[in-house]
C-alpha cells in the first residue's frame, strides 16, 4: 500500500510539473531585435575592432603649423572672394530667377513646387548638382 501511494504521489507530481515556452528574442536590430540596441552593438564592435585602415591617414596631424596656417588663410580668402562674387552677381536682395555663369560653372535658378531649385553644371567636366531650398 505504501508503495502504491508513493507511486501515485510521484506520478501526480510529474504530471503537475509544467514547462514554459522557449521564446527567442534577437539582440541585433538588423534581425528584428530592439532598435535601441544598435548604438550599444556598434560601440562594442568598434571597441573590439583592432584593424586600422592603412589608407586612412589623418592629414591634419601630418601638416606643420605653417601648412595649417596657410590652408586656413586660403580658406578665409576664398570665402571672402566667394561672398564678394555672390554679392556682385546677385546683389543685396539674394537669389533671383535666371541663369548665371561663374567661370566654367553654369548656375540655373528657378522656383518649383518643392522650393527654390538651383542647378549647378560644370561645363568642363559635365558634373551636375541640384540644390533645393524648401519653401
Amino acid at each position: 500500500m505504501k508503495l502504491k501511494l508513493l507511486f501515485l504521489f510521484f506520478f501526480g507530481a510529474v504530471i503537475q510539473v509544467s514547462a514554459q515556452d522557449l521564446v527567442y528574442q534577437p539582440t541585433n536590430p538588423a534581425f528584428g531585435g530592439n532598435p535601441y540596441n544598435y548604438q550599444w552593438l556598434l560601440n562594442s564592435a568598434e571597441a573590439q575592432n583592432s584593424f586600422k585602415d592603412p589608407d586612412a591617414t589623418n592629414q591634419r596631424e601630418q601638416m606643420t603649423e605653417l601648412e595649417r596656417f596657410t590652408s586656413s588663410l586660403n580658406s578665409q580668402l576664398l570665402s571672402q572672394v566667394t561672398r564678394r562674387l555672390f554679392t556682385d552677381q546677385f546683389g543685396q536682395q539674394g537669389l533671383e530667377e535666371g541663369t548665371y555663369s561663374f567661370g566654367s560653372l553654369a548656375v540655373d535658378i528657378y522656383p518649383s513646387n518643392e522650393g527654390l531649385v538651383i542647378n549647378i553644371l560644370d561645363t568642363e567636366t559635365g558634373e551636375q548638382t541640384q540644390v533645393i531650398i524648401p519653401n
